[in-house]
């Protein structure tokens, strides 16, 4: 069998039954072996003309397909399937599921990089809100405008107008990008996840720069989920070492949840301990615990050593970054919004009560990061629509203000990219307490631009 290759996505199409005796039959090593020489973006295998699978069946493609991301380093998984194969395959791995799954090829081509051409309206549902937000990211990383439905009461209601969406986006789930390690947010902590065996590779497969950017966003608590954790060698532990290391310099804790040592030397954890690195048996044991949250630097932050002062590439590029907050806000809350101050300095909060911020970062052919602080009354409205009611909830509306900001860190993304300057963004850290924000900027200089939307004042501040 030879996949099939159309805008950058390569598709296999099995018939007839997969289970342990007819898929090595279906798909061979050198079927894959064809692949690696395929200028692709992903290699999915389509689930269309399958009458039957089973677990057995499933994994030996799975397998197959994982040697071939670490190769070529693209996205692997299925599409062409209904809500009931999707439900089944999503049982067969629950938690263990590490390959992605589209419903169409349709929905797939919109996260291929190589289509990135035409950007289009999409409707956006999974039960899982860190799946909506990555889908969210990832989407606006490629031009496109996701509608992000928040339940499925929600869902059903967006989803009657379809003749507004290009794609309807649902039973699709993001699994392991290329061969990066995954990173998601969790209030105020980031948490990478690993599994299997680590050696040399994680120094390769860990975006370090990724986690340097968000130090200087202002996160301070880092978890490794490590519960499918086989075990580590010398080399992974020197690297986690030295992580420790550098995250001492900004006063930020590293943590491991789930890593046993059955199969590791004991000693491995004592002088990782040694190093200022935590370990817990589960992830609730730190995030339903807001004092010890506080206590590792979830709650607050410390000011960055290394200042970096703003240069003219940054400024030059400054009315895109505007166009995109304001634009974006102006549509969450159909305000309009006037100018009212720019400057160069220190950022400058006259009053600190009553306001909410975040800060994301962005690096690439430009680095640094924008902090938004908002009135709350600005982020409930503008968090609204995200959120799909009203509520006084802080903690709802900070993780809503998060996805906001989300949003305009991708729309910059891409606004940048119209003019041939390529940057990534990190996921935004949120600030319910501003004298942590003011700590963690302290002695930073950039550009304030201050912002009013209908008699709301808004902060807008970019700096490295």
């Amino acid at each position: 069998m030879r996949a099939v290759v159309k805008d950058g996505i390569g598709v296999f199409n099995p018939q007839g039954f997969l289970d342990g005796n007819n898929s090595p039959v279906l798909l061979t090593i050198d079927d894959i072996k064809a692949t690696e020489q395929l200028k692709v973006d992903m290699i999915l295998i389509s689930l269309k003309k399958v009458i039957f699978f089973n677990k057995n069946g499933l994994d030996i493609f799975v397998k197959l397909l994982i040697n071939l991301r670490s190769k070529m380093h693209i996205i692997i998984g299925f599409c062409d399937y209904d809500q009931k194969k999707y439900r089944a395959i999503m049982k067969f791995y629950e938690k263990d599921i590490n390959f992605s799954l589209f419903r169409t090829q349709k929905i797939a081509s919109l996260f291929a990089s190589t289509n990135r051409a035409d950007a289009h309206t999409v409707l956006v549902y999974n039960d899982d809100a860190s799946q909506r937000s990555t889908m969210a990211i990832e989407l606006f990383d490629h031009g496109h405008n996701p509608v992000i439905a928040q339940n499925k009461r929600d869902f059903e209601e967006k989803k009657q107008n379809k003749d507004a969406y290009f794609a309807i986006v649902e039973d699709t789930f993001l699994g392991l990008f290329g061969h990066k390690v995954a990173s998601r947010v969790s209030g105020n902590a980031v948490i990478y996840t690993v599994s299997n065996y680590l050696d040399a590779e994680i120094s390769d497969n860990f975006n370090l720069t990724y986690h340097m950017n968000s130090l200087n966003v202002g996160f301070r608590l880092f978890i490794i989920d490590a519960y499918k954790v086989v075990s580590m060698n010398i080399h992974a532990f020197n690297f986690f070492a030295k992580l420790s290391s550098a995250a001492a310099e900004y006063n930020a804790t590293i943590c491991f949840v789930g890593l046993t040592f059955e199969k590791t030397p004991e000693k491995f954890k004592e002088d990782l301990e040694d190093s200022g690195i935590m370990f817990f048996d589960n992830m609730d044991d730190i995030l339903k615990d807001k004092e010890l949250l506080e206590e590792l630097g979830a709650g607050g932050s410390t000011a960055v050593k290394h200042k970096r002062t703003i240069n003219k590439v940054i400024v030059n590029e400054l009315p895109r970054f505007i166009d995109a907050t304001v634009s974006t806000i102006e549509m969450m809350t159909n305000a309009t919004a006037n100018k009212e101050a720019a400057s160069i300095d220190q950022l400058h909060i006259p009053d600190t009560e009553n306001k909410l911020a975040s800060s994301i970062g962005f690096y690439g052919d430009m680095d640094g990061m924008v902090i938004l602080v908002f009135p709350k009354e600005i982020a409930k409205k503008t968090c609204e629509i995200l959120i799909g009611e009203e509520t006084d909830d802080e903690e709802a509306i900070l993780d809503a203000l998060a996805e906001l900001v989300n949003i305009i860190g991708g729309r910059v993304k891409s606004l940048l990219g119209e003019y041939k300057v390529s940057v990534d963004i990190t996921l935004p850290r949120t600030y319910n307490n501003l004298d942590s924000l003011l700590e963690m900027i302290q002695g930073k200089k950039g550009v304030q631009v201050d912002l009013n939307f209908d008699n709301d004042k808004f902060i807008f501040f970019l700096t490295r």
